[in-house]
């Protein structure tokens, strides 16, 4: 089967690119199963309109990260809605759950893992232990397991998909906006890149209006960003698993311009 995981979708433009492109690209590339990362959809955080309009374009699961809290409405709706998920590793009582389990196109049986790093991240619970956690709640009940690490440091990410080798599908970060060129089946069988960058608006500084990150660099004062609008890409990753084994067998990053 064939997985599309789309990196981090920031504002109104990454909004746009997905909602135009997405039929076309499942369709094109014989999509079974869409993973976004949606933390940054509405600028900051998420809202249900925002999610239904993503779903409807044929995402079918939207991880997230240190945002997802960010819009009230946003936490009213993780609460009903299974397909958007918060990291796994946040405090027992946080609002949602860390962990989708369902069925892809042809009624195979998929799981998707959120978790979120602690390295210059907000605190949270350990995600290698969250992760553990998960895996045994999904026992065998999913072979194709896809994980969303959604964290800052480097190394954080590459330790995951190093302790999840050869037990789930793939383990993919986000978080930075910048895509990475590592892409590779690790030893053991899963599909692994450090992060899938962002789909979104490239004229900024990693989405936002760039005037408004150097005043932030160069006085220290806080203003409210804006999402930059033009040079707008879909970035994501492509996976091929083998649906009896749930190993990966291909991974190839995919980069969409859009205007």
């Amino acid at each position: 089967m064939k997985i599309l995981m789309i990196g981090d979708v920031c504002g109104r433009p990454g909004r746009r690119v997905i909602i135009e492109r997405l039929p076309e690209l499942r369709e094109q590339h014989n999509i079974d199963f869409v993973v976004a990362n949606v933390e940054n959809a509405a600028g900051f955080g998420v809202t249900p309109h925002i999610c239904i309009e993503l779903l409807s374009a044929g995402v079918d699961v939207m991880t997230s990260g240190n945002h997802v809290y960010d819009k009230k409405e946003g936490i009213e709706y993780i609460e009903y809605e299974p397909r958007l998920l918060r990291p796994a590793n946040y405090p027992p009582g946080a609002p949602g759950r860390g962990l989708w389990m369902g069925a892809a196109k042809a009624g195979i049986a998929i799981a998707v893992i959120n978790l979120q790093g602690r390295v210059f991240m907000p605190p949270c619970d350990c995600p290698f232990r969250a992760a553990d956690c998960a895996l045994k709640e999904i026992g065998a009940q999913a072979r194709i397991i896809l994980v969303d690490c959604h964290a800052e440091a480097t190394s954080e990410k590459a330790a995951m998909g190093r302790y999840l080798d050869g037990r789930v599908t793939a383990v993919v970060g986000t978080h930075t906006h910048v895509t990475t060129a590592d892409e590779a089946i690790l030893p053991g069988g899963t599909a692994y890149i450090t992060d899938l960058g962002m789909t979104g608006p490239h004229s900024g500084i990693i989405g936002i209006e760039t005037e408004q990150v150097l005043e932030r660099f160069l006085t220290g004062l806080s203003k409210r960003f804006e999402t930059a609008t033009a040079d707008i890409r879909l970035n994501s990753a492509i996976i091929e698993a083998d649906e009896q084994t749930g190993r990966a067998i291909s991974i190839k990053r995919l980069t969409i311009r859009h205007e």
